[in-house]
């Protein structure tokens, strides 16, 4: 992991700034802080199923291994309804899906996956308080017009959260648009500004700050860095390029 390099760029930034350098003109840094600056904006690549295809959503082995078996799901933004067809199949799950894509939809049906197609910024309205065990929500949060109710939604139907979204304050990401100007594009955060999905940006420090104040337990955390899975640490706001947290309510929410 190239986090020796990380802090040698930034003693070189902050070197050529304190000297009332034009941002503009960094590139006429060193050879090393060029050498660096031509790596940043890529990121460990995603890891490859059986197929070699890339495996576009990191979490479903950990998801699939802490739901227990014959709980009750619900999957918001399901996607095709491969994770909740496993999850089906394999842990006997009572589970529902959730999607807006009629493609999706139609293959959720295609895999025998209960689905619902409608727009989570509309609510949950249909779901009584508790009706679920786990509900999950995976990659979808930052595309989300109204992110923080659909939090309180999932969390008033189900007994527990499994959130996942990517970090903007990846360390990648911030020196990308620190230093070039630019909306990053990554492995993980592959579209350009035009054509992002993601409208919502926040960091994972952003998310532990809401959970604080909105009386939201972090039950569990892990983190994707440089490629590998590992437990949330302290440091994981500048490290982590997306997390995944089991989270559950402990008291009323802050309005």
């Amino acid at each position: 992991m190239p986090f020796r390099e990380f802090d040698e760029a930034l003693i070189e930034v902050a070197r050529l700034l304190s000297g009332k350098t034009d941002p503009a003109l960094l590139s006429r840094g060193s050879e090393k802080m060029k050498t660096f600056l031509s790596r940043v904006g890529t990121s460990a690549p995603r890891q490859t199923g059986p197929d070699g295809r890339p495996k576009l959503r990191w979490q479903d082995d950990l998801i699939a291994e802490k739901i227990p078996p014959e709980s009750r799901v619900l999957d918001l933004g399901c996607g095709d309804g491969e994770l909740l067809a496993t999850l089906i199949e394999k842990k006997r799950v009572n589970g529902q899906g959730v999607e807006l894509s009629a493609d999706a939809v139609f293959q959720c049906v295609a895999r025998g996956v209960p689905v619902l197609q409608t727009d989570l910024d509309r609510g949950l309205s249909g779901f009584s308080d508790h009706a679920f065990d786990y509900v999950i929500l995976e990659e979808t949060l930052q595309t989300l017009r109204r992110p923080v109710e659909v939090l309180h939604e999932m969390l008033r139907v189900g007994r527990h959260g499994l959130v996942s979204f990517p970090n903007f304050a990846y360390w990648r990401v911030r020196l990308d648009l620190g230093v070039r100007g630019r909306m990053p594009v990554t492995e993980w955060l592959p579209h350009r500004w035009f054509d992002t999905p993601n409208i919502h940006l926040f960091s994972l420090q952003d998310f532990l700050d809401w959970a604080d104040e909105e009386n939201v337990r972090i039950v569990e955390g892990w983190v994707l860095v440089e490629g590998e899975v590992r437990t949330l640490g302290r440091e994981d706001n500048l490290y982590a390029e997306e997390a995944l947290l089991v989270i559950e309510r402990t008291g009323d929410f802050v309005i």
